[in-house]
C-alpha cells in the first residue's frame, strides 16, 4: 500500500458511512467498514462483500463495531449509551464485539475498532476495573483472529487514553484517532494530543469540528474537512512526524443527506490529495 491512501467510512447497511458505491464513484481506494446488522454477518455474505471490493478495487482496512442503543445525542448520552462502558448492555455488547471479529476475520481484515465508551477518569472506580477487564477480554479474542483492537479516541485525554492502554497491558490494542472528537467532546488539542499518543495510533480519522463555547459540556460542531479547528496540513505533518503512513480515512456523518454527504466526501479527498502533494 503507498503512503497514505485515501480512504472512506463506508456501510453496507445501517450506520454513519457512505454506501461502496460512493467510494468507488469517487475513486477512493481503502475504506473502514462500520460492522453490517448481526443476521447478516456470515460467511455467505462476506464472501459476497468481498467479491465486491475486489470487482470495485477497494481495500478493507477495519472493520468498525457498533451497538443497537447507542445515541449521539448529547454528551451526557453518550455517556451513558455508547460503548461497553454501560453495566446493563456490556456482556451483550462484549459477545456481539468478538462476533463482528469474527466477521472481520471473514473478512481477512485484521483491524477491528470501536468507541469503548467513556472510561472512567478515576482509576481507582471500581467501573474503571471492569472497563479493563472487558477489553482484555476482547483484545484476547482478537488475538486468537491475529487481530488488532483499536480505541476511538474522543471520550478521554491524550493522558487519560494513554493510562488506560497501559493498564489494560495486551500488545494488540491500539489508536484509532479522531481529531475532530477532541474537539466535538472537549477533551483537548488534538495535535498535541497525537503527538503524545503517537507510538499507538494504527488507524485514523480526517474529520473537522469546532471547538463549542462550553467544551466538554456541550458539543463542539462537526464541519467539513478544512473548514474546522483541526488545521489538516498540520495534522498531516504531524502524522508525517509520528511516522504514520496508513489511510486517511475520511468520515462525514450526516446519512440523512446523502447527496451533501457525498459532496463533502469528494471535497474532502480532493483536498487531502493536495495536502499529500504538498507535504510529500
Amino acid at each position: 500500500m503507498d503512503k497514505w491512501p485515501i480512504g472512506v467510512f463506508t456501510s453496507v447497511d445501517a450506520g454513519l458511512g457512505v454506501k461502496l458505491e460512493v467510494a468507488h464513484e469517487l475513486g477512493i481506494p481503502t475504506i473502514q467498514l462500520h460492522a453490517p446488522a448481526k443476521e447478516t454477518r456470515n460467511q455467505e455474505n462476506a464472501d459476497r462483500f468481498l467479491a465486491r471490493l475486489a470487482d470495485l478495487g477497494i481495500e478493507l482496512t477495519a472493520v468498525f463495531g457498533g451497538f443497537e442503543g447507542e445515541s449521539y445525542a448529547d454528551i451526557p448520552t453518550v455517556s451513558k449509551t455508547v460503548g461497553l462502558v454501560p453495566p446493563e448492555t456490556r456482556s451483550a455488547r462484549t459477545q456481539e464485539m468478538k462476533e463482528i471479529a469474527d466477521f472481520a476475520k471473514m473478512l481477512k481484515c485484521k483491524v477491528v475498532a470501536l468507541h469503548i465508551g467513556f472510561v472512567p477518569h478515576d482509576t481507582g472506580d471500581p467501573l474503571y476495573a471492569e472497563v479493563l477487564g472487558v477489553t482484555r477480554d476482547i483484545c484476547d479474542h482478537c488475538k486468537t483472529n491475529d487481530q488488532s483492537l483499536n480505541l476511538e479516541t474522543g471520550q478521554e485525554s491524550a493522558e487519560g487514553l494513554l493510562q488506560f492502554i497501559r493498564d489494560v497491558d495486551r500488545d494488540n490494542l491500539f489508536i484509532n484517532f479522531d481529531p475532530a472528537n477532541m474537539i466535538l467532546y472537549g477533551t483537548g488539542e488534538p495535535i498535541d494530543a497525537l503527538k503524545k499518543v503517537g507510538k499507538y495510533v494504527r488507524s485514523i480519522h480526517c474529520k473537522d469540528g469546532k471547538w463549542s463555547d462550553k467544551p466538554g459540556e456541550t458539543w463542539g460542531q462537526e464541519v467539513p474537512l478544512g473548514e474546522g479547528d483541526v488545521g489538516m496540513e498540520n495534522y498531516l505533518r504531524t502524522l508525517q512526524e509520528i511516522g504514520y503512513s496508513g489511510p486517511l480515512t475520511i468520515e462525514r456523518e450526516i446519512p440523512q443527506e446523502p447527496e451533501r454527504q457525498k459532496a463533502e466526501i469528494g471535497h474532502a479527498a480532493n483536498l487531502l490529495t493536495e495536502l499529500k502533494n504538498k507535504i510529500g
